[in-house]
């Protein structure tokens, strides 16, 4: 079951935002939870230059199933071009958590 379960983590540079996003991912039944890490300062490629920015970095429990429709979703609901999108497997945990995230994302 531990294959099961990916964190999947953007970024937004607003708070509010973030928790829309963060929200939103868990009423529509596409995250079991969701961790919005303190602001933090990233630094990046864009268009040729060098870019600061504040951003709130939004990690999203869900499963590999739930995984493509969470993706359609943010692209849809995430104002950038090309919003930062990474999956990270989760090869282990606690199996009654993750047994929780496939629960609640069902």
């Amino acid at each position: 079951m531990a294959n099961d379960i990916v964190i999947a983590q953007t970024t937004r540079d607003d708070e509010e935002q973030a928790k829309a996003l963060a929200r939103g991912a868990v009423e529509s039944k596409l995250a079991a939870g969701v961790h919005i890490d303190a602001p933090i300062t990233a630094f990046y490629w864009w268009k040729g230059e060098v870019e600061t920015a504040q951003e709130w970095r939004i990690s999203y429990m869900t499963t590999t199933d739930r995984l493509p429709a969470l993706e359609a979703w943010l692209h849809e609901k995430h104002p950038h071009d090309l919003p930062q999108w990474i999956a990270l497997p989760g090869p282990g945990g606690s199996e009654a958590y993750l047994s929780w995230v496939v629960e609640e994302t069902a």
